[in-house]
């Protein structure tokens, strides 16, 4: 295959499902004139609760603010901690330096590179104020381990759409504040967006304020008795998030099955290479199961670095990026709070070898073979 060939022809990374009735959606809300605080809010809030199982929900701007309301609603303040990951985005992290606290990282679990919860719990102080479990590339984190310790919890689930406990409780239906992102490479779209599940309804309450600037419950353009964000959802992304609602189990079932199709191409690379790759369904808690967001492997210790399969990738047309860096790891992280190489070795190992393949829905089987066939000629 030439090099223009290769232009042609390129595996995207990641890409949206957006057809005929997203566009139906956003011109029904042009039309109405209403495009924002409007009537598809509190619908796609109220469908979202209903999909993950929780009492209610909140429409917010991004992942990022759902974090931040989050925290605060749990008692996130100057001079606290939060014990979370260090494997995930630095949104996890950012969002409790907003509030002026420290964000403490503990190491993961070698299998679902979710936060393990023995390192949790050594890091929690008396000045911990909540503890952050990351539902991971959708894997669901162990709960039920984390609501022993007895401390406030905001579940990141920005991930985890779709993913379901032992239990049968879906991932941000367990009660506390679960965070959900909707970036375009997630498994429900609006461009940009989030979502906060809730068990409270008090707390909702809050939330819906600090969203919209303190304003009182009633509205009152004059009344704004704390202190709040600009972080409302448009009508224009809810009506979107509604279209995707309707087609989600779709995408959702989509995904698992492309996530089966790399299995099945990549175990001779697992088996005879030591690719590593995601850990299936129930690894160590049966009945856990993933919702699936992204497709990503750790390349082997003894071939090729992962820049350098990134960059043999990219040669041959097909995307992929490094996913994720190691938060304690990053440049503001070391000055700001003095994190350094060697405190948290699996993570730091972990994320050292990941990358991302190609995986969204509409990926077909074949691209998944080229992919694959691409990848192990590069370790080879």
């Amino acid at each position: 295959m030439s090099s223009t060939d290769r232009d042609l022809d390129v595996i995207p990374i990641a890409q949206p499902v957006i057809g005929p009735e997203e566009e139906a959606a956003v011109l029904e809300v042009l039309r109405s004139g209403h495009l924002s605080l409007g009537p598809k809010v509190p619908e796609f809030e109220r469908r979202f609760a209903e999909f993950v199982g929780s009492t209610t929900a909140s429409a917010v701007s991004s992942g990022t603010t759902a974090l931040h309301l989050a925290y605060r609603a749990v008692g996130v303040t100057d001079g606290t901690e939060v014990v979370t990951s260090p494997f995930t985005f630095v949104a996890t992290a950012n969002a409790a330096v907003y509030e002026r606290a420290r964000p403490v990282f503990a190491d993961i679990d070698p299998v679902t590179l979710n936060l393990d919860p023995e390192a949790a719990a050594a890091a929690i102080t008396e000045r911990t104020s909540a503890v952050v479990p990351v539902h991971i590339f959708g894997y669901p984190a162990d709960m039920v381990a984390f609501e022993a310790l007895g401390v406030p919890i905001v579940e990141d689930a920005a991930q985890g759409l779709g993913g379901v406990h032992h239990d049968g409780i879906a991932i941000g239906g367990r009660g506390h504040p679960s965070i959900f992102g909707f970036y375009p490479n997630k498994q429900l779209a609006t461009g940009e967006g989030g979502m906060i599940t809730l068990g409270s309804a008090e707390m909702k309450v809050t939330i819906d304020s600090e969203r919209n600037q303190g304003r009182a419950p009633n509205m009152d353009w004059l009344d704004h008795d704390r202190l709040g964000f600009n972080y409302r959802l448009s009508d224009i992304a809810c009506a979107i998030g509604l279209a995707q609602m309707d087609r989600l189990q779709d995408m959702l079932d989509a995904r698992a099955r492309a996530a089966g199709w790399y299995r099945e191409a990549l175990g001779p690379l697992a088996t005879e290479r030591g690719l590593g790759l995601p850990c299936p369904d129930g690894a160590t808690i049966e009945g856990d199961r993933r919702g699936w967001f992204v497709f990503v492997v750790q390349v082997p210790h003894d071939g090729p670095s992962r820049d350098e399969v990134i960059r043999a990738l990219r040669e041959r047309g097909v995307q992929s990026k490094p996913y994720l860096p190691a938060v304690h790891l990053m440049s503001y992280y070391r000055d700001q709070f003095g994190y350094r190489e060697g405190q948290f070795p699996v993570c730091e190992d972990i994320a050292a070898r990941s990358l991302a393949l190609p995986f969204f829905p509409q990926i077909t089987q074949a691209q998944v073979a080229r992919v694959s066939a691409t990848l192990a000629d590069i370790l080879a």
